[in-house]
């Protein structure tokens, strides 16, 4: 079974949301878009441009929010057979950082990620509903903390293009999701720290090997 993290799903739902994976391209302050056809091949997530965010209530006084930077991501895409693309990746749980030294320290023991037990979250994508030409639904399974549960998140497409500070074919996405953290054995705090946690993911993807023999 491929492991892939949260976002992952979010980059398959948005292929397919792309319809016959021709996206539109559109450079910022320019109105006029034209058609892109997303190549064949083998894509990897830029370490800079994938990660999660997530954000608890404390009380209902403030927001804490925190971020996984440690993601990393391989994609096997072929536009004429989406379904069978596949892609893989990973969060370095012990990423995770807040700015709060003290509380990112505190993160790391067993009142919540453990990771001296648990260093990985996985997540593996089982169904993908299309919302609308650019967006969709995927249903998965979230492995953290060694615990499975069903998890279901929106993702978008973003873009689709040659990025022009590295002149790489990139594709760009962005998924939204909330998960109660007490189900996957995260309890501590609950309900002064919210059991419910938002999920923002971000992930651009590159082309570093195109399957010139796919149809395109």
């Amino acid at each position: 079974m491929s492991r892939r993290s949260v976002f992952a799903g979010a980059a398959i739902a948005a292929l397919l949301a792309s319809g016959a994976m021709t996206a539109i391209a559109q450079s910022a302050g320019n109105e006029q878009a034209e058609a892109v056809t997303i190549p064949a091949g083998t894509y990897v997530l830029d370490p800079a441009h994938g990660k999660i965010t997530w954000s608890v209530s404390h009380m209902g006084f403030s927001t804490y929010t925190g971020q996984f930077s440690g993601v990393s991501a391989t994609m096997d895409l072929d536009p004429a057979a989406p379904e069978a693309s596949t892609l893989e990746a990973a969060i370095d749980v012990n990423s995770v950082g807040t700015l709060n030294a003290a509380l990112d320290n505190h993160l790391k023991t067993p009142d919540f990620f453990d990771v001296a037990n648990f260093p990985e979250a996985s997540f593996t994508a089982t169904s993908v509903e299309l919302t609308d030409a650019d967006s969709a639904v995927v249903s998965g399974d979230l492995t953290l903390r060694g615990v499975t549960r069903p998890v279901s998140f929106t993702a978008d497409f973003n873009k689709a293009g040659v990025n022009p500070l590295d002149s790489k074919f990139s594709l760009g996405f962005d998924g939204y999701a909330t998960i109660q953290r007490s189900e996957f054995g995260v309890s501590y705090g609950v309900p002064m720290i919210s059991d419910d946690v938002d999920l923002h993911l971000e992930a651009e993807f590159k082309l570093v090997e195109p399957d010139n023999g796919a149809d395109q």
